[in-house]
């Protein structure tokens, strides 16, 4: 697995700093799903900072956690991630799945079209 991936619990952990702001281990704790022991959340946030996904200062004796990458910036990295590891990097197989399971639907599908549309007319306006 790529350092730049977020496990399950590492991405919930994000998200709560996301939400939350700067926090300690005591107070990401009862924010978490499955009741996470003290020591579980700690050793995360640390794995986290060495991946470089979260900053830290020291606060007393704690240390306060925020996030160091954007929630738009994580999400494009999982995005890319299972894009390539469940559908060989193939839009085209990810949004099919996503219909074929009902996952998405044609007003979702009129919308993206648009996205899609107007990115690359920006795309075309841009100074080469």
């Amino acid at each position: 697995m790529k350092a730049t991936t977020l496990t399950p619990l590492e991405l919930e952990i994000m998200h709560i700093l996301w939400d939350h702001g700067p926090s300690t281990v005591a107070e990401v704790q009862p924010h978490l799903a499955g009741g996470q022991a003290y020591t579980t959340v700690m050793t995360m946030l640390g794995v986290l900072f060495k991946k470089g996904k979260v900053k830290r200062t020291q606060t007393g004796r704690a240390f306060r956690y925020r996030a160091a990458v954007s929630r738009e910036r994580a999400t494009g990295t999982a995005v890319q991630d299972l894009l390539h590891r469940v559908f060989g990097g193939s839009a085209d197989a990810l949004v099919m799945s996503l219909v074929d399971t009902k996952g998405i639907t044609a007003a979702d599908l009129d919308r993206l079209s648009k996205l899609v549309a107007a990115s690359e007319s920006a795309k075309a306006k841009e100074p080469k």
